[in-house]
């Protein structure tokens, strides 16, 4: 809902259409969003595909979709139709750099809660990890014992383990495993949309589940040999939502946020960047555009209108712009605007040095402290 506050908070009103894959979720804001929210304003419209497509016939002033990146150039093509600007969190393939001198147990942690929330179905959830194979074993067996921890030896019937949203989504998941090494879980039930938290090794970056995001209980392993190589990865593929370091190197992870493109980086932590409102949420190339949260949600459904007044007196003082041209308007243009321009630069000069006596000070005072 951040992005529908965001839209009430600048003034605009909203057409609101959750998605038909939740229909519990949808119908509960059909239900609830009437109740306070004036209807004529902030309509609620829920249905599929027919329904979004004549939606999207209409023209808005600004379109926002959380969705995948097939579904966004679809959205995209048709707001180009009247050049109506859109906002697109699209997800995508967010990988999880361990580095070999963290704390795994804490790391792994982290990791588990993040990846098998909600059975993995968030747009941020880390969907791989990569790690120098010397550690591979150990970030499994963490993971293991972590989620043991939270949600015991029988996993299936932990009341804190959810389910796969429906069975399309459950055939696509199954389909990923095929021919992959599987070092924990595996165990699924078609009928109730069970897939059990599940650990791939040795996992090929050209196989299936490293092609496209997962968005379930499936973690697949990459093993790279250097954080060079871990970047290069990376680079090869879609931009992604999120990155996720876990290092006590600040060279490494300034490395890693430096050489990377992502719509965000987390440091040592996982999915917890979304809920700091202060922060822009938002993708980058295939993983979206545009961003929103707190303030940035407003900004994102606002528009800078300038607006400038001038007084209709003392229009002998715009001579100078107005036909017949001559040399000592030429002149004079040129005076004003070199004028303007000597003071630009005495003003930075100033500035500059007032920064490096500052800096001198900072340095003294450092110096002497020590």
């Amino acid at each position: 809902m951040q992005p529908l506050v965001g839209a009430i908070a600048a003034g605009n009103a909203v057409v609101v259409k959750p998605s038909e894959i939740s229909e519990n979720t949808a119908q509960l804001v059909a239900n609830l969003l009437p109740q306070y929210l004036d209807q004529e304003l902030y309509p609620v419209v829920t249905g599929g595909v027919p329904e979004m497509t004549e939606l999207l016939k209409q023209r808005f002033d600004h379109i926002f979709c959380i969705t995948n990146s097939t579904v966004g150039k679809i959205v995209m093509a048709a707001a180009a139709k009247h050049l109506t600007p859109v906002t697109l969190e699209l997800g995508g393939k967010s990988p999880c750099y361990i580095d070999k001198d963290c704390d795994l147990a804490v790391a792994c942690r982290r990791i588990t809660w993040g990846k098998y929330m909600n059975c993995g179905q968030t747009c941020i959830a880390p969907d791989y990890i990569l790690c120098d194979p010397s550690i591979q074993s150990k970030v499994v067996e963490n993971i293991k014992a972590t989620l043991q921890e939270f949600y015991g030896a029988d996993v299936k019937s932990s009341p804190d383990y959810e389910r796969i949203i429906n069975k399309r989504h459950f055939k696509r998941i199954l389909s990923l495993l095929e021919g992959q090494k599987i070092a924990h879980g595996g165990e699924t039930d078609e009928a109730s949309c069970f897939i059990a938290p599940t650990i791939l090794t040795d996992v090929s970056p050209e196989s299936k589940v490293m092609e496209e995001e997962i968005f379930g209980p499936v973690l697949p392993i990459v093993t790279v040999k250097s954080v060079d190589e871990a970047i290069e990865f990376i680079n090869r593929r879609e931009k992604p939502l999120a990155l996720y370091v876990f290092s006590n190197n600040k060279q490494l992870i300034k490395q890693m946020a430096s050489e990377t493109s992502s719509g965000g980086v987390t440091v040592n932590d996982v999915i917890i960047q979304y809920g700091v409102l202060s922060l822009p949420f938002g993708g980058v190339g295939n993983s979206g555009m545009g961003t929103y949260h707190g303030k940035h949600s407003f900004e994102t459904f606002s528009h800078r209108r300038s607006y400038l007044i001038k007084d209709l007196k003392m229009d002998v003082l715009n001579l100078w712009r107005y036909p017949p041209s001559s040399q000592r308007k030429v002149d004079l243009v040129k005076f004003i605007v070199l004028k303007q321009f000597s003071k630009r630069q005495m003003a930075l000069i100033i500035l500059a040095l007032l920064g490096i006596v500052t800096a001198a000070v900072i340095k003294g005072r450092t110096l002497l402290a020590i």
